[in-house]
């Protein structure tokens, strides 16, 4: 049994690449549908599968007994209609401990485009709680994700690494406020009305924007937004008047496809009398088409632009590290011993057989010698044989189980199998099921 992560993040793909794989929710349950349903898309042996899909990252955790990432690859280019070679070049393939120290590195924000950002382990939960509903977790993937968010959670309370909030969000309205220093008086047109939007007029109330409209597909959750941060609100079909009354435009949409196009803003410019207008585009896959950056009086900046931005809230953060990463490894060491016990559940299970045949075969030897013994007898010798077998049986599991974790683990269970018989059996299976982090 392996542990995969094949994926890529900001640092391996720039957004072109990334926006064509990146899975929206409804996707993800597609896509996480197929396993089990039989069809030709279905990676080879997969017995579980988590999707992580964020605007900096793609990432698919999975288990399986094969270490090759062909399999994946494969099945990420067939459900993305996106060719392998277009990605391959651009994904990390991380395989067993790798793949399970990324993970925690993910959720304790350490692998983030802004150090520590907090919106990574909420997306990490959402993940491990759509494929729970897709039901693409077992006990592995299960323990895993569940180490990864309370290590995420230890980081960010035992440590300062998310202090001096610097959220993707946080750092768009910064640059916002380079380019249109007064934010006091700017009129900023949000759209979007998602956890981004939020966090953008979060960071821009915080700064004294007092003028937000908040544009959305459905008024009602545009109404909401607004109307907890004393916002106006209006819908897709007044984008134009948005993009006319702003000052700063900050797109963060979930949608499939480019929203705003030159045709659409060249006549909002001729009605601004001059005004600049600035886009922060902080969607992926992107909102704004790149050719309305070429428009005279228009400045325009997507997500991967931020990074350059980020210096000047990093600095502390990057003290915390290494009290971070005595957390992680705590954490994963704790997670390896788990996968070890692993190996003892298919022993312990054959033990239990072996010695409850043994037991059957010796009961029924015996109560063919006492043929005027009652059923009251027979059930007295069931329940003594029911009870010498767990007692023998009590102190060799009770070992096995707590050696399981250590380094001579691996010894005390192949001493077990050939002092018990039971090292053919062990051959026959060919290891199947059972873990490699030995």
């Amino acid at each position: 049994m392996h542990i995969h992560c094949l994926g890529l993040n900001h640092e391996t793909a720039d957004l072109s690449i990334r926006e064509r794989l990146a899975f929206s929710e409804e996707n993800i349950k597609i896509t996480l549908a197929r396993l089990g349903c039989g069809e030709d898309t279905q990676p080879d042996s997969v017995s579980e599968m988590v999707i992580l899909s964020t605007c900096n990252r793609v990432e698919i955790y999975a288990v399986a007994p094969s270490p090759s990432f062909d399999a994946l690859e494969t099945f990420l280019a067939e459900v993305q209609d996106v060719p392998v070679e277009a990605f391959e070049p651009h994904v990390y393939r991380l395989l067993d401990e790798a793949a399970i120290e990324h993970l925690f590195q993910v959720a304790a924000g350490l692998d983030s485009l802004v150090l520590g950002e907090p919106q990574i382990l909420g997306q990490v939960m959402e993940a491990f709680e759509i494929a729970r509903g897709q039901d693409t977790v077992g006990a592995v993937l299960a323990r895993l994700f569940q180490a990864a968010l309370h290590t995420g959670k230890r980081a960010r309370t035992e440590t300062a690494i998310s202090h001096n909030p610097a959220s993707i969000s946080s750092v768009a309205v910064h640059l916002a406020s380079q380019v249109v220093p007064d934010l006091l008086s700017a009129r900023v047109t949000v759209v979007g009305a998602g956890e981004m939007a939020e966090l953008a007029v979060e960071a821009l109330r915080k700064r004294g924007t007092s003028h937000i409209r908040v544009v959305n597909r459905t008024l009602e959750r545009a109404r909401n937004l607004a109307g907890r941060w004393g916002g106006e609100s209006t819908t897709f079909e007044k984008l134009d008047e948005a993009l006319s009354w702003a000052d700063i435009v900050i797109t963060s949409t979930g949608a499939p496809h480019t929203l705003i196009r030159p045709e659409m803003v060249a006549p909002v410019l001729s009605q601004r009398q001059q005004r600049p207008l600035v886009f922060i585009d902080i969607a992926v896959p992107r909102d704004v088409e790149m050719q309305v950056g070429d428009l005279a009086g228009v400045r325009l900046f997507d997500i991967d632009m931020l990074h350059e931005h980020l210096e000047h809230s990093l600095a502390s953060r990057e003290r915390e590290v290494p009290r971070v990463a005595l957390i992680l490894e705590e954490e994963k060491q704790a997670f390896l011993d788990y996968l070890r016990t692993l190996d003892v559940v298919p022993l312990i299970a054959e033990l239990n057989q072996q010695f409850e045949q043994i037991r059957k075969a010796e009961l029924e030897k015996t109560l063919r010698r006492l043929p005027d013994l009652g059923p009251e007898g027979v059930e007295r010798l069931e329940a003594l044989t029911q009870a010498l077998v767990k007692k023998m049986l009590h102190q060799p599991i009770i070992q096995l189980r707590s050696e399981a974790g250590g380094p001579q683990g691996a010894l005390y269970a192949a001493t077990a199998r050939n002092l018990f018989g039971l090292e053919n059996q062990a051959q026959g299976k060919n290891g199947r099921g059972r873990s490699s982090f030995n």
